[in-house]
């Protein structure tokens, strides 16, 4: 299979065990991985120190988010992308899979359990709305 797997990540160590599940599976299936870091505002501010400035926003920091991961996933003939999504997580996850004609979808299992089950977890948002085929990694456990 050649094709696109995508992986959403947001910085913790669950997701991190997502990425990597979904690293193994891109290699496996002859895949491409492209990681998504969802960001479900548009704030920006502009700092200034003395004659320095920067401009922060979220879209930004989930870039970082998503750079970051890559390049830890990069190597072994692997061909690794990635991306910041506008929306909540599980929303952007099923349109950025809709814009590169993914064929899997990559998520771990948190917010599965408990009361989070009850109102909702990425997982369950992209399992019943993607467009192609969603596993999910277990990661609520080293």
């Amino acid at each position: 299979m050649t094709g696109v797997v995508i992986v959403g990540v947001d910085g913790s160590e669950t997701a991190m065990r997502a990425a990597e599940s979904a690293k193994r599976l891109a290699i496996a299936l002859g895949a491409r991985l492209h990681v998504v870091s969802a960001f479900d505002s548009n704030r920006t501010e502009v700092v200034e120190i003395g004659t320095d400035k920067w401009i922060v926003s979220d879209a930004a920091e989930a870039e970082a988010v998503a750079r970051t991961v890559s390049e830890r996933l990069t190597g072994e003939g692997l061909e690794v992308s990635y991306a910041p999504a506008y929306g909540k997580p599980g929303e952007a996850l099923v349109k950025e899979a809709e814009l590169l004609d993914a064929q899997l979808i990559v998520v771990g299992n948190r917010r599965m359990q408990g009361l989070g089950r009850v109102l909702g977890s990425v997982a369950n948002t992209v399992a019943h709305t993607a467009p192609c085929d969603v596993y999910i990694a277990k990661t609520d456990q080293p």
